[in-house]
């Protein structure tokens, strides 16, 4: 069993590094191309926080573990909710901005909701994988439109730093071509071998604890992956950009649907436990429309609200301890 944990903790730490080293070459590529750093900002970076997911649903899909990828998905995104935005509720108010509700927020809810459907026959085929992805590029061109528009010039200094900090060293336009691209190849072998060794590890502890692969997706797996979000989360408040803090989370939570299980569905077709139709995609289903009074009467996630966030998300995972048998 150490030599299982030893693997899934090893490949966790792969997954970070690669996604990190990606997020950074690619950065590098799109502003020596003159790609503003709006756009890189809000396709590049925000997109980056979710590569382990990716990596972690493909690799397990390759496979034949469905159960894992599938809950790594759902898993991660209860656990951005009730969690990450719990536990960043907890250490500061978090403001909702106006774009948020109207926009971002309806979309999430529609996209989860999205999920629910198109699992109820047991199955995500091609088709619908291919339905997702393009859900994501338009909603990506319509976020980009919209944000350079209305961005202000306090959030465009802010998106500029954001950037050139991924993007550290090699800044000026057409420099470090080299060392982007070799940044690029070094993070998608990193993540390739991390999910492999990630999901190894994963499979056998379901084994070995005799759970369902299911449970480790949505408990240990998801809880994983979902670190660079908590580590977005916990610094931008620390930076007093706490608003940043929930766009952040609903971002990620739209790519994980529609980038990470669109792309899984559509390479692979993604079989769906009954169990996770039953039960997890409704959790999630539950944890995103909870947030929504918390945004629109309340105008912001307060303090009282983190705590409700994450009594349900412990609620939720005691239920999971207790009904972990073996699928």
């Amino acid at each position: 069993m150490i030599l299982s944990v030893i693997q899934l903790v090893a490949g966790m730490v792969v997954l970070f590094v690669g996604g990190d080293y990606l997020v950074r070459g690619a950065t590098r590529m799109a502003l020596s191309a003159r790609i503003s750093t709006t756009v890189v900002a809000l396709t590049v970076v925000a997109m980056g926080t979710s590569l382990p997911e990716l990596a972690v649903s493909m690799g397990a899909g390759l496979r034949h573990s469905m159960d894992l990828a599938y809950g790594n998905i759902i898993g991660s995104n209860i656990f951005n909710i009730g969690t990450v935005l719990g536990i960043g509720a907890l250490i500061a108010m978090i403001p909702v901005e106006r774009q948020t509700v109207r926009v971002e927020y309806p979309f999430m809810f529609l996209v989860s909701a999205a999920a629910v459907v198109l699992a109820r026959d047991g199955l995500v085929d091609r088709i619908e994988g291919t339905f997702l992805i393009v859900g994501l590029v338009l909603f990506t061109v319509f976020l980009i439109r919209h944000s350079r528009r209305d961005v202000s010039a306090a959030e465009a200094v802010e998106l500029e730093r954001e950037v050139e900090r991924t993007a550290h060293p090699d800044l000026e336009a057409g420099a470090g071509w080299g060392k982007a691209i070799m940044a690029v190849i070094s993070g998608m072998v990193a993540l390739a071998l991390g999910a492999d060794q990630a999901v190894r590890g994963a499979v056998e502890l379901a084994g070995i604890w005799g759970v369902q692969e299911r449970i480790i997706g949505l408990t240990v797996v998801a809880l994983g992956t979902s670190l660079p979000e908590l580590a977005t989360t916990i610094v931008a408040i620390r930076r007093n950009q706490p608003e940043m803090a929930l766009g952040n989370i609903i971002g990620s939570n739209i790519f994980n649907i529609l980038g990470i299980l669109g792309t899984t569905a559509t390479v692979l077709t993604v079989t769906v436990n009954s169990e996770a139709i039953r039960i997890d995609a409704w959790v999630m289903l539950a944890f995103s429309a909870v947030i929504f009074p918390m945004m629109y009467w309340g105008k912001a996630i307060r303090r009282r609200d983190g705590i409700v966030l994450l009594t349900g998300f412990l609620a939720y995972m005691t239920y999971l301890a207790t009904h972990a048998g073996v699928g």
